[in-house]
């Protein structure tokens, strides 16, 4: 039985711009197959036993040719997979999905096509070029710089374009750019009509230019600007520089190493986004459950017997609660003691079970952590439980028993080193294409070291290494480099802050 074939358009590279229906329709394919214009972390939202299958096209490097992707496709869905066939852009402009739909009807396979936002429209946008304005143009017409080469003559009425009055927007035309100026200057439009270039447009990569359209060949060449860029010409490309919005954040175009574990990374990594930075996700520690929980098992039981249950990560609520929840019990097992949260993160973590923290102090360390405590009372004969990883520095629980508490350790999880590829990091830091490694944690540091070696950090100093707190500084200087950003409040936003007003300076 014949399977199915969906065209999907991927949008123009943005992570946020892909559709709901093509994120449901990455969910349940049995096989993606996908182009070099699509955002590569659209393969995180397939099936993890999905295929995958990379038929990119870039220039003069093809992974496929264009008639051996037709055939993939139609073999691939008479096995009767439903594959998703992923497009850079929307698949029926300027993307052959029309000519791959008709390949799929002639074998008697069942299609839909799923419209995707095209880099026509949301590149200048994302430039701060809105393709109409009421005092600029009144229409938009899209034009491939790049015909089929077999065409006798071309097809493009450069008379009728010059005298349009519309906005004119080429695609695949860097490689012709001189050629489409001559022809419509040749065919009378004026010379100091504004023009520009976005390339890679919606993603962190993107840069763009204005011009007049005389003059937009010589800037390309002297820019350096490259395929995949947009050409845009019309008066509105006047408006870049007033609502270029894109490229105005503060963040913009900063290439930075997320270390944490993979679960921990989304919201840092998604902040830093927001910002606009690109965001590499080199995760180099995995949280795991403990093989033996018979101590966490024991403490849960005993919860009525401490005066206070310290928090110091949201691992430690998860699995803490992971634990509780396995007993039987909920949040009104812990009615008798006090909470302590060491930061906003672990506080709204507890708060998300129903539970608002007593205490959460101003500083994440531990001095300060055990003086807060001190000022609910004396701790003298408290009984303090402490969830926590089951390796980590034992500050805390020390200053806690030197305050005269009874202090009960509990290993409710472990970091381990992810085996993350360490290939890519090497060649981007070798190529000077990193500005800014993140550490949240000790672990980061030494997991981070033990895949890059510190001495290629030391040849290139370039490369901003950023600690949440003083601790994890230390151990980054451990390695005989100097961190170059820890923030005041040791915190996942307050180290955002730190970096967006590091990189405001430049």
């Amino acid at each position: 039985m014949s399977g199915k074939v969906y065209l999907i358009g991927a949008g123009p590279g943005d992570f946020g711009l892909l559709t709901l229906r093509a994120k449901e329709i990455l969910g349940f394919a049995d096989v993606v197959v996908y182009d070099a214009l699509a955002n590569a972390s659209y393969l995180s939202l397939a099936r993890k036993d999905a295929e995958c299958i990379y038929v990119g096209k870039i220039a003069d490097q093809h992974a496929l040719k264009q008639h051996e992707i037709n055939a993939l496709l139609v073999q691939k869905a008479q096995e009767g997979k439903l594959v998703a066939r992923l497009k850079g852009g929307d698949p029926y402009i300027f993307g052959r999905g029309g000519e791959e739909a008709q390949e799929l009807l002639s074998a008697g396979i069942a299609f839909e096509e799923v419209p995707g936002i095209s880099s026509t429209i949301s590149a200048p946008a994302y430039a701060g070029i809105p393709l109409t304005h009421r005092d600029f143009a009144s229409s938009v017409t899209i034009v491939t710089g790049h015909e089929n080469p077999d065409k006798a003559r071309s097809a493009i009425n450069w008379d009728a374009l010059a005298r349009s009055a519309s906005t004119l927007v080429f695609v695949m035309g860097m490689k012709n750019l001189p050629n489409i100026v001559e022809n419509l200057l040749a065919s009378g439009l004026d010379p100091e009509t504004p023009a520009a270039l976005v390339y890679r447009g919606t993603t962190p990569r993107q840069r763009s230019l204005v011009a007049t359209l005389a003059t937009l060949p010589e800037e390309a060449v002297r820019q350096g600007f490259t395929n995949p860029s947009v050409i845009v010409v019309g008066k509105v490309c006047s408006l870049h520089d007033e609502l270029n919005w894109f490229e105005k954040r503060p963040l913009f175009g900063r290439r930075i190493v997320v270390t944490r574990a993979r679960e921990q990374a989304s919201s840092l990594a998604m902040t830093l986004q927001e910002l606009g930075a690109e965001v590499v996700q080199f995760p180099t520690i995995r949280i795991e459950p403990l093989e033996d929980n018979a101590a966490l098992d024991k403490a849960v039981e005993e919860l009525a017997s401490y005066s206070w249950v310290i928090f110091t990560s949201v691992n430690g609520v998860r699995w803490f609660w992971t634990a509780l929840r396995k007993a039987g019990r909920d949040a009104r097992a812990l009615c008798t003691a006090r909470i302590a949260a060491i930061g906003p993160a672990t506080a709204k973590a507890l708060e998300e079970h129903g539970l608002c923290p007593d205490l959460v102090p101003d500083k994440y360390v531990a001095e300060s952590v055990v003086e807060a405590l001190e000022k609910t009372g004396s701790l003298a004969g408290a009984r303090i439980l402490l969830p926590r990883a089951a390796k980590a520095r034992e500050v805390l629980p020390d200053c806690l028993a030197k305050a005269g508490a009874t202090v009960d350790v509990v290993p409710c999880y472990e970091t381990v080193p992810e085996d993350a590829p360490k290939d890519e990091i090497l060649q981007r830091i070798l190529a000077g294409d990193i500005d800014c490694v993140t550490f949240g944690s000790s672990s980061t540091v030494d997991n981070f070291f033990s895949l890059v070696p510190a001495q290629t950090m030391k040849e290139h100093p370039g490369v901003l290494l950023a600690a949440i707190g003083p601790v994890t500084a230390r151990t980054i200087e451990s390695y005989g480099l100097t961190p170059g950003l820890v923030p005041e409040n040791f915190s996942i936003p307050h180290l955002v802050e730190a970096l967006t007003a590091h990189y405001s300076k430049d």
